[in-house]
């Protein structure tokens, strides 16, 4: 693969959906072209923790419109080698030695130095958007909801100062457009830390009640949303940041949001809990005004 020095500069943090750049490398990938340019607005699927699906979109070039059927973290060495994308990458994501990539997947090759315009399918954008809001807003609530659970302190605790069971429990997220299903593991580790599911599933109606009320609470408060930038590296460490009533939470996120919390008009979960007892799922389904 060409001589790649520098990380993508990613504009997706701020909102953007569309750009113009130049063209730094395209190599064979999934079935078909991964092609890297400077700067964009596609968000891509983390390697790391793929929770947000990456967009798609338009990519125009020498007056043709081509479809960005996907969009994918990639990774090469700064000392030269073959692209790598997803589970292939052998390093933690930032890793100095390392530039990190946004992979635009085409079904052609578009050739190196062209100047092209991107354009994100900015419906889709919206729609993931939103739930990846709700899905941070409903991992607050849930915490409030099982803060009483807790023998004795919670290990570690959110950005609002309750019990952090979404961090501790967590094993896989994923964000849908207009939701989410977030999947938790409530094991022999968790209970150790100090949590009991003691009688957990007769109360799962009204810990889906109190999650409700919180989130439409937080809805009508129209709070807003921003995400903290460090740089525009995609490679770069960026927070969510929500100014609740309660006080701001934050924690780090990758992905893209709304503006406010009033972008939502509704916002509703369901949990479900296995047989065995040891894995809470909670899907968050929303509706955006």
């Amino acid at each position: 693969m060409g001589d790649i020095k520098e990380s993508t500069a990613v504009t997706f943090p701020v909102g953007e959906v569309s750009g113009r750049s130049r063209v730094v490398a395209a190599a064979p990938v999934d079935g078909g072209y991964g092609v890297i340019v400077v700067e964009t607005p596609f968000h891509p699927l983390d390697a790391t923790w793929p929770d947000q699906p990456g967009d798609t979109g338009v990519l125009r070039w020498d007056e043709l419109e081509l479809r960005v059927a996907d969009c994918v973290t990639g990774a090469v060495p700064l000392s030269g080698g073959a692209l790598l994308t997803g589970e292939d990458i052998p390093v933690r994501r930032g890793d100095p030695d390392w530039a990190w990539l946004v992979v635009h997947v085409l079904e052609r090759r578009v050739p190196e130095d062209e100047l092209v315009e991107l354009d994100v399918e900015p419906v889709r954008r919206r729609a993931l958007s939103a739930g990846h809001t709700a899905c941070h807003l409903m991992a607050l609530a849930l915490n409030e909801a099982l803060a009483e659970r807790w023998r004795r302190d919670a290990p570690r605790t959110d950005g609002l100062g309750r019990p952090d069971f979404d961090q501790l429990a967590i094993t896989a997220s994923r964000i849908v457009p207009d939701g989410s299903v977030d999947t938790y593991r409530i094991g022999k580790s968790l209970r150790k830390k100090g949590f009991t599911a003691d009688g957990l599933r007769e109360e799962l109606d009204g810990i889906t009640a109190s999650v409700d009320a919180r989130l439409a609470g937080w809805i009508a408060a129209d709070a807003p949303v921003r995400i903290g930038v460090p740089s525009a590296d995609l490679a770069a460490r960026r927070v969510w940041r929500c100014d609740l009533p309660e006080g701001t939470a934050s924690l780090p996120c990758g992905g893209t949001h709304l503006r406010r919390t009033g972008e939502l008009s509704d916002a509703r979960v369901r949990l479900e809990l296995s047989e065995s007892g040891d894995e809470l799922v909670v899907e968050t389904r929303v509706e955006t005004a």
